[in-house]
């Protein structure tokens, strides 16, 4: 056996270190007692919790922020001043990944830029934890995948429930067989955005184009800027991408789901809400996987004091019904801060081990979860409206089940106010999907339309690359 001399340690040592700066020419080499470097790009919102929680890890320092509100970037910069902590500041968060004193960074941007931040982040050499959803539509995710891999770069997405599950769990009980459907769902109270019969301005601190950056550079025409973009489709993904990703990833990772479904269909509505709104604040979402089984989902924002409550997490079998371990409940729970504290401390001692495995919720997760929210998605955008009764009918034929929790959707809404005789559900159609290739297939115009919401178009030069 030959012997590992030092000599020969330290140079295969040094060649290593080089091939890793060749691969990502502006990535550190960490030692033992070197603090990470972080930035975090948008904290307005939920960047303001990683920037609170950042600041309590131990051999952590937040050496940058950025923000397209200078308001907003101003205030953190003088924060970190009061602080003793420094940091340069940036509107575009180009910039910012030029910047060679920065190993890493925390994203919790709109939707619209996870994946371009994330890409720019990887090819730039710098290791990123970005929010939930991972992505804005399919096309994205495989990208942010691709791009991880290709820079060798330790990228964790921001679902702090998903290290947190025990799956695959043991599904299939001698007694009650294989699973034939899983339903689960989201209670949240959501209010109407309001309307506004002409567009609004956007903060006079705010540069409106870095903000929509990949997205279409419309007038606002919503009353604030803020947070209800989540409600609009060029830059938000509703309350199933909001939220109700987290019970769907949970349910997805107790069955050991490792691809996409085969087919999906959703159906709902904005029901009340006579507002500037686009998504839906009821929804139900059909997956079927081949093989496995129908998993349900059920998304409501009306109040859930009213009508039939929804069931949380629920699985069928062949021989009878149990519960499914370690989802979470109508409620949404996801812990509390000392949760996403751990998963941002699990991403900088993965940051530091630079062993993917040693991730909570690795990038090919996510964007699995992720892509669930767009296939419901892209089926309700491509929906009519169509009668109660002609909704009930469309899915029917995927059993009692799936009538069952149409029909708990229809007394929900009928309690809250709802008059189907004045009001109508939109119906999407079934799509069909092939998971090798992560497109609808069928040829028919439907399914090109559905393959162009699954890969998004962008407004040059914030453009999501074909090759990362």
């Amino acid at each position: 056996m030959q012997r590992l001399t030092r000599r020969s340690f330290l140079k295969k040592s040094t060649l290593a270190m080089s091939a890793a700066a060749m691969l990502a020419p502006h990535a550190r080499v960490l030692g033992a007692n070197d603090d990470l470097r972080l930035a975090v790009v948008g904290f307005r919102g939920q960047g303001g919790l990683h920037l609170r929680l950042l600041r309590e890890l131990a051999g952590v320092r937040v050496v940058a922020l950025c923000d397209a509100d200078r308001s907003v970037l101003e205030r953190g910069v003088a924060e970190a001043g009061r602080l003793g902590q420094p940091v340069e500041g940036y509107a575009d968060v180009r910039k910012l990944l030029e910047d060679k004193n920065i190993d890493a960074i925390t994203t919790a941007t709109p939707d619209h830029w996870h994946c371009l931040v994330t890409v720019w982040a990887c090819q730039a050499g710098k290791d990123v934890y970005v929010e939930k959803p991972l992505s804005h539509n399919i096309f994205e995710g495989r990208q942010s995948v691709e791009a991880a891999a290709k820079y060798k770069r330790i990228v964790q997405w921001g679902n702090q429930g998903h290290g947190h599950r025990t799956g695959p769990m043991h599904l299939e009980r001698e007694k009650l067989g294989k699973i034939r459907v899983v339903w689960t769902s989201l209670n949240r109270m959501r209010q109407s955005i309001g309307k506004v019969t002409e567009p609004q301005s956007a903060p006079a601190s705010l540069d409106y184009d870095l903000w929509t950056g990949p997205a279409p550079l419309q007038p606002l025409r919503r009353r604030n800027l803020h947070y209800d973009w989540h409600w609009v489709w060029p830059t938000g993904t509703g309350e199933i991408g909001n939220n109700g990703i987290y019970p769907l990833d949970a349910a997805r990772l107790q069955l050991g789901l490792n691809t996409l479904p085969r087919r999906v269909m959703s159906l709902g509505g904005r029901f009340l809400f006579d507002d500037d709104g686009e998504t839906p604040n009821t929804q139900i979402a059909l997956f079927q996987y081949d093989p496995g089984p129908l998993v349900i989902f059920e998304v409501r924002n009306l109040p859930s004091e009213q009508g039939p409550k929804t069931i949380g997490a629920k699985s069928r079998y062949e021989q009878g019904d149990a519960g499914l371990p370690g989802t979470v409940g109508p409620e949404g729970d996801r812990g509390g801060f000392s949760s996403h504290k751990g998963h941002l401390f699990n991403f900088v001692s993965a940051v530091r081990s630079r062993r993917e495995s040693d991730l909570r919720a690795p990038l090919i997760e996510g964007h699995l979860s992720s892509a669930l929210v767009h296939m419901a998605n892209i089926s309700y955008r491509l929906g009519t409206p169509r009668s109660v009764a002609a909704a009930r009918e469309a899915i029917q034929d995927q059993g009692p089940e799936a009538v069952e929790v149409f029909d708990g959707f229809r007394e929900h809404l009928a309690v809250n106010g709802v008059d189907f005789s004045q009001t109508q559900v939109v119906v999407g159609p079934w799509l069909e999907m092939d998971p090798q290739t992560e497109r609808f297939v069928g040829g028919s115009d439907m399914v090109d339309q559905a393959n162009a919401l699954a890969r998004g178009r962008y407004r040059p030069p914030f453009v999501v690359p074909e090759a990362v």
